[in-house]
Order: structure tokens, then sequence, then C-alpha cells
């Protein structure tokens, strides 16, 4: 703790890093393109009849932005920040398997009661990335928002971890004002509404709470790995 207090927290960052690059480099895109392939499958092949998800005040307040797209996209960026960031493979194979056990429950509740947004009144020739989103990504698995649940998750992983190197006040309000920006991305590019987003959001800080919790108590355990 002592030699962890003196070294500059930047440097901290990119010793854990460069620690297991290779499984971080390698298993990151591969964990997410298997949740895509597992996510598609579900939303083509629901086992029930599909519900629609109630419009709140909420949605009606916040009006289409097509450049929240990019805040939309960020996110598979903003994932695999958490793990970079990790030095062990025991705490990497704890962190793969808290958001895997995240990612299944929602996939779970898309496969048992399937949701669907409902149709926007909006010409998206008019937008060709937004229309391209549509196209890949339908309108259905609505509730929970996996989006908001895998970000939240990320963000109360990357704030605790920020926190432990000792990171500036500056770089943790980066890291609130992003997974906040993805999380109204969600509704300003209408992929989801806001009963939607508190799905997400409590599934996603639940399990980030007992992955943490988890990680607290097998810290001890988990040294030179």
């Amino acid at each position: 703790m002592k030699n962890s207090q003196q070294t500059p927290w930047t440097r901290q960052i990119a010793t854990a890093i460069a620690r297991h690059a290779m499984l971080k480099g390698l298993g990151t895109p591969l964990f997410i393109g298997l949740f895509f392939c597992a996510y598609f499958c579900v939303l083509k092949a629901p086992a029930y009849p599909v519900a629609v998800m109630p419009v709140t005040w909420l949605d009606r307040a916040i009006g289409f932005q097509p450049w929240a797209m990019a805040l939309y996209v960020s996110l598979w960026v903003y994932v695999s920040l958490p793990p970079a960031l990790l030095a062990t493979r025991r705490e990497l194979h704890q962190y793969a398997l808290a958001m895997t056990g995240t990612c299944l429950m929602g996939l779970m509740v898309f496969y048992f009661w399937p949701t669907a947004v409902p149709a926007a009144n909006i010409d998206w020739a008019r937008y060709p990335a937004a229309g391209f989103l549509k196209h890949i990504d339908a309108a259905g698995n609505a509730f929970p928002s996996l989006h908001v649940a895998t970000a939240i998750f990320s963000g109360i992983w990357l704030d605790r971890l920020l926190r432990g190197f000792g990171a500036p006040r500056w770089s943790l309000l980066c890291n609130g004002l992003w997974c906040a920006g993805i999380m109204y991305s969600t509704l300003a590019t209408r992929q989801h509404v806001a009963v939607d987003v508190w799905g997400g959001l409590v599934l996603g800080s639940v399990a980030a709470w007992l992955s943490w919790r988890r990680r607290a108590r097998s810290k001890p355990a988990s040294a030179g790995y």
C-alpha cells in the first residue's frame, strides 16, 4: 500500500494495462463477439409473443438526437476499460464471470419475456447512421436494457479501480459523465424507453455491487497471479 501511494497513478495504470495484455486483447473482443451471437439468436427467435414497452413522460421529454449515436456506440470502448486495468488473471476471470452473469440474466429475460420499444415516427432514411443501427438491431430485446446494464456495471468498476489507483477527481467525473452519456443515448437514439433504462440500471448496479464485494473478499488470495 505504501509503494502504491508513492507511485503516480498514471504509472500504476500503465503497469496494470501491460500485464496479461495478450489475454485482454484477445479475450475482450471474443467476449463481445460471443455476446452478440447470443443476443441476435434470442432477438430473432423469441419464445413468446413480443410485448411493447410503455412510453413515459421522460421519453416524451427527451427528443431524438442523431448526434447521440456516437455516445451509443462508444459503449464498446467503455466496457473494455475495466478489464484493461485489472492486473491479475484471477481478477480477470472473476470480472469475466460477473459480466457474463449480468448478460445471461438479461438474455434470459429477453427469451422468456420478449419486449420491444414502440415504433418511432421518424424517417430513418434522413439519418443513415441511426437507420443502419435500426436495421441490424431491431426493436426487440428491450427490457432490461443491456446497454445500460453493462454501462453501469463497467462504470462502477471503473470508478472503484480509479480510486484504488489514487486517480484525480476529474478522471472520476469523466467516467461518470461518459457512463451517464451512454445511458442518455439509449433514449436519445430511440433504442430504448425509460422503463428499459431503469431495468438495466438495477441489473447492472446489483451485479457490480455483488461482484465487487466478492473481489474485495478474495483480494488477499489474488496475489501472485
